[in-house]
């Protein structure tokens, strides 16, 4: 009997696990809602209305105001283009550094694997998050500077990553008749190896989002972050701690929007890492 193609293979794994394929679900609806953010956000997140100052939940404002009368629910929803585009961009700029250097560093091996690796030994020694806090402290805190400063401080994992899979195809057959026929390092580098390596660093990058945005939200919460009135998560759970004893809302819905995008992205991530598993593709094809 005629085999399965391998993406039909991968796609019944992967909604196979329903956890997973919930995730997905939720990632995508996250992502629908920071894309049309303009269109079904029910008020401008930036509108003050001093009659309705930590309003509860109401049919009018889903989840409430803040202490500015502007609508939670608008600026959780608009929070979610921030937070969101600031895990895409971040990790984005993370993956091309770990996978240009892990690369180099698998391929090359010798001293320039020995140079690559201990840099990245002394930077995994030193602890991201406060890494980015010192970073912060020197320069204006922006979110095209969160960004950055997130991707430039967490790329050493997707590098060794890179590094060890490049190391298990470099002496394959397939690559040895690349050289064989004159194929130049950074051909065969990159139509050869890493096109056959993608698919944990894809895995990688999954994690990784959900990663940016908690380190997102733990910035804007302590004040260093996405500056107010740009809302986001983590400055509208700032609000929520100034306002607990009165105004609960303001905590529990973004803190939501944090744990499930996270928890989420994590579940897809290890549903995709199963799927894409092929020691495990045998009994399906």
């Amino acid at each position: 009997m005629k085999g399965r193609p391998l993406r039909n293979v991968f796609w019944r794994r992967f909604k196979r696990n329903r956890l997973a394929a919930a995730g997905g679900v939720v990632v995508l609806l996250m992502f629908f809602a920071a894309v049309f953010a303009p269109f079904i956000s029910p008020h401008n997140p930036d509108d003050i209305d001093r009659k309705h100052v930590l309003e509860a939940p109401s049919i009018e404002h889903p989840l409430g105001t803040d202490d500015l009368g502007r609508d939670v629910s608008s600026r959780v929803i608009w929070g979610a283009r921030i937070s969101l585009s600031v895990g895409f961009v971040a990790v984005g700029i993370a993956a091309l550094i770990g996978i240009m250097l892990g690369a180099v560093s698998g391929y090359y091996g010798g001293w320039i694997d020995r140079i690559i690796m201990r840099f990245i030994d002394v930077m995994l020694s030193i602890p991201t998050f406060f890494l980015i806090l010192a970073v912060i402290a020197f320069i204006e805190p922006s979110i095209w500077n969160i960004m950055i400063v997130i991707g430039l401080t967490s790329w050493m994992g997707m590098a060794r990553l890179v590094r060890a899979e490049v190391l298990s195809l470099k002496e394959r057959e397939f690559v040895l008749a690349a050289k064989a026929l004159g194929a130049g390092d950074a051909n065969i580098i990159v139509r050869h190896i890493m096109i056959n390596s993608m698919a944990p660093v894809f895995v990688s990058a999954v994690l990784g989002i959900a990663g940016a945005v908690l380190i997102e939200s733990a910035l804007s919460f302590l004040g260093i972050g996405v500056q107010p009135p740009t809302p986001s998560w983590g400055n509208i759970l700032t609000l929520g701690k100034d306002n607990i004893e009165i105004a609960w809302w303001l905590s529990v819905f973004p803190g939501l929007a944090i744990l499930i995008t996270v928890l989420s992205y994590n579940l897809v991530g290890e549903g995709l890492r199963d799927a894409l598993d092929p020691r495990l593709w045998d009994v399906e094809i």
